[in-house]
């Protein structure tokens, strides 16, 4: 059976409170045609072992932009060894990163924001919109503690792919940071290494691409760590509005 991606789906999901509830539901109905898509960070592993404990067929996504971290990788496989699942891997057209690179060299995100934004649009939110013709339910892990740009965020949402409605929905979006470590620790779930602290309380916030993702520090924005090179240098001190405004594209191109 076909389940409507509509706004009473929509309102039905904004007033569910569960995080399971909301995705044993949507994987009941629409099975293959809902997906968990991450990079592997907390939030979605947390969604990846709700859903595991459901004891339903349930699909999980990532976006390898072909720069990942070779410790992004590695985690990927300990969790799919974990949980029994195999993650799709959803890389960018070939020939699409072959032309940019001919054009404006690998390291093009250095240049200006523009083209920062061009790679990551070449490199994650076209693959994403090729995902999408795939789904009637984008699941994410969004959560409206991570930067002062997403907490205006929805739990649900009906956005437009090319082609049809798709109903995007952040299960975790009231959850803070430390909500989220303790469900981790209790749970046991695979923790990428690359979010463990050091001795020096530095830590990577998010997981992107190589060069682009550098960790963070103690009293840093959680978005300081993307694109260092683009911080504001006439911006007052303690003024974190760039930091916290850094986005890929990704949830806002589409």
């Amino acid at each position: 059976m076909n389940y409507p991606v509509d706004q009473r789906l929509c309102q039905e999901i904004l007033l569910a409170e569960s995080p399971q509830e909301i995705l044993f539901s949507l994987f009941k109905r629409f099975k293959e045609r809902a997906a968990i898509v991450t990079s592997g960070q907390l939030s979605g592993m947390v969604m990846v072992h709700l859903a595991a404990e459901n004891q339903l067929p349930f699909r999980v996504c990532t976006l390898d932009t072909l720069r990942l971290f070779p410790e992004t990788y590695d985690f990927f496989e300990k969790v799919e060894s974990r949980y029994g699942i195999q993650i799709e891997q959803i890389q960018p057209d070939p020939q699409e990163v072959q032309e940019m690179i001919s054009q404006h060299g690998e390291y093009l995100f250095f240049d200006s924001k523009a083209k920062q934004e061009y790679c990551c649009n070449i490199r994650k939110v076209r693959p994403m919109q090729r995902l999408l013709e795939t789904l009637d339910v984008w699941i994410t892990g969004l959560r409206r503690d991570q930067s002062d740009a997403r907490k205006e965020l929805r739990k649900a949402e009906i956005i437009s792919s090319a082609t049809h409605p798709v109903l995007k929905v952040s299960p975790l979006i009231h959850w803070t940071t430390d909500e989220v470590w303790q469900f981790v620790r209790d749970n046991e779930i695979p923790v990428n290494p690359l979010l463990e602290t050091d001795v020096q309380g530095h830590y990577y916030e998010s997981l992107g691409c190589v060069i682009c993702t550098t960790p963070i520090k103690p009293g840093e924005p959680n978005r300081a760590g993307r694109w260092r090179w683009q911080n504001a240098t006439h911006a007052p001190e303690n003024d974190n509005t760039e930091e916290n405004t850094k986005e890929c594209g990704l949830h806002y191109s589409i």
